[in-house]
């Protein structure tokens, strides 16, 4: 399965906004605890971390537990200071790693 993901940021920013960011990823996130229908447990696949760069700036991250669900959504607030490109990526169990770009142009 090719995996998904989706950055939501305004259409319409100024620098100096405080805008809304919100990003979510296709994935299964399984805690490791539950059992298959063939009564053997599911092995753990959980998204781990979060990271957000602005221009290579760390802007927020966040290490995600068993209790999220799939396909986590997150949002956070992002202050523009000028335009860039901002890059959320997703690491997890599995050698699970996603990336995605968006480039962000205040006027």
């Amino acid at each position: 399965m090719a995996t998904r993901a989706l950055l939501n940021v305004p259409a319409k920013v100024r620098i100096g906004d405080v805008i809304e960011i919100r990003a979510t990823v296709q994935h299964p996130m399984e805690t490791g605890f539950r059992v298959g229908s063939d009564g053997q447990v599911l092995a753990r696949n959980l998204v781990r971390r979060v990271e957000c760069r602005f221009d290579g700036e760390l802007v927020f991250a966040a290490d995600l537990h068993p209790a999220i669900s799939a396909n986590p959504y997150l949002a956070f607030p992002l202050h523009l200071t000028g335009p860039g490109t901002l890059t959320v990526s997703w690491q997890g169990d599995q050698g699970f790693s996603h990336s995605e770009r968006v480039r962000i142009n205040p006027t």
